[in-house]
């Protein structure tokens, strides 16, 4: 039966956060900055749930003041190109899983990053959705550029928000950040808003949370694949609702290297700093289907992997990368899953670095 492989781009592909980079390279203080309006993006998307909001909209919301910074298309281009950096074997696992099985990359990052990944993978980048951007187009008046860089040194100085666990409302919050969440609510929808710049607020939508969801349905469909025969890769916020939405149809989802949101919404959590595992899994969803993917993640161990009728030489190459321990695989539970959640989320910071390994 025909299988489908969607991965997420940042994370299970490549170790960088593009959009933080970006900031952090072109804003003063930009790592602070995009730090704060990504906890802010958490609260609204898992918190708040605000009305046309989603999980990923960090991407729209920092674009203002990457206008206020001169920074251009081509500026954007020539960066993510001479910054990327790739899970190693990467460009061999998406290579060999496209042999097999229909393999598409589901993408918050802006279109720069991704064509530039795609060049450096040899991946079609018709096999890729991600967020459309040209931001040349947009213009600021001398006003707004100040008034924008005023904002975000004002923001870049504010203390980062504490999510309450499990928190429902704004009330559970301590009183210093329900005052810090109500200022960047004037910020971005009242004063940015108001701008002639705020548009790119209302034009710019990111491929997060729900639009994630909604692509890989419509990739399924395309294809004329079930999303039932559908393995789903992501590692973070944006991943949840895709997560939701291959889980209520029978398909089969993978943390890898993921946060404490994609582990309690996936299936298999992964913790690995190589994506050969990612070629053993899609593989074996392949040949075998969900459960005795499952079946064989619950025993998972050299021995069981040897004994399944997966490819040798990948397994081999597992072993040479990993001669001592091969990378944990675990089923997730309701049972280990904080412990899980708690694990994964330090390996991430390992992987990728302390700062980027935090963003939701």
């Amino acid at each position: 039966m025909k299988k489908l492989f969607v991965s997420d781009c940042e994370g299970p592909v490549s170790k960088n956060d593009n959009a933080f980079e970006v900031t952090a390279n072109f804003v003063p203080h930009g790592d602070k900055l995009f730090m704060i309006i990504s906890r802010y993006d958490d609260v609204l998307a898992d918190v708040v749930k605000k009305p046309d909001y989603k999980a990923g909209d960090t991407l729209k919301l920092i674009l203002p003041f990457l206008k206020a910074f001169n920074v251009t298309d081509q500026k954007m281009r020539e960066f993510s190109t001479q910054n990327l950096l790739l899970m190693p074997n990467i460009k061999e696992t998406l290579s060999y899983t496209r042999r097999f099985v229909d393999t598409f990359i589901v993408s918050t990052s802006y279109e720069h990053y991704v064509k530039a990944l795609c060049q450096a993978l040899d991946f079609p980048y018709k096999n890729t959705y991600c967020t459309r951007l040209h931001l040349d187009k947009y213009s600021l008046t001398r006003e707004e550029k100040a008034r924008l860089r005023k904002i975000a040194k004002e923001i870049a100085k504010m203390p980062l928000i504490e999510i309450p666990e499990k928190a429902t409302s704004l009330q559970e919050f301590p009183e210093k950040d329900q005052r810090i969440i109500q200022r960047l609510d004037e910020i971005f929808w009242r004063e940015v808003a108001t701008m002639n710049i705020g548009r790119i607020l209302l034009e710019i939508n990111p491929v997060g949370g729900h639009e994630k969801a909604e692509v890989v349905k419509k990739i399924a469909e395309k294809l004329g694949v079930s999303l039932s025969e559908t393995i789903y890769f992501g590692d973070s916020i944006t991943d949840v609702e895709v997560f939701r939405l291959i889980k209520e149809n029978g398909g089969l989802t993978v943390s890898f290297n993921g946060n404490q949101y994609a582990v309690r919404n996936a299936e298999v959590a992964v913790l690995s700093e190589n994506s050969i595992v990612t070629a053993i899994l899609v593989e074996a969803f392949k040949m075998f289907g969900k459960q005795k993917t499952l079946t064989l993640v619950k025993r998972w161990s050299i021995e069981t992997l040897k004994k399944s009728h997966l490819n040798k030489k990948l397994l081999k190459r597992l072993i040479l990368v990993h001669p001592k321990e091969i990378p944990k695989v675990k089923i997730v539970t309701e049972e280990n899953m904080e412990v899980l959640a708690r694990e994964s989320s330090e390996f991430r910071k390992k992987v990728r670095g302390e700062v980027i390994g935090k963003l939701g």
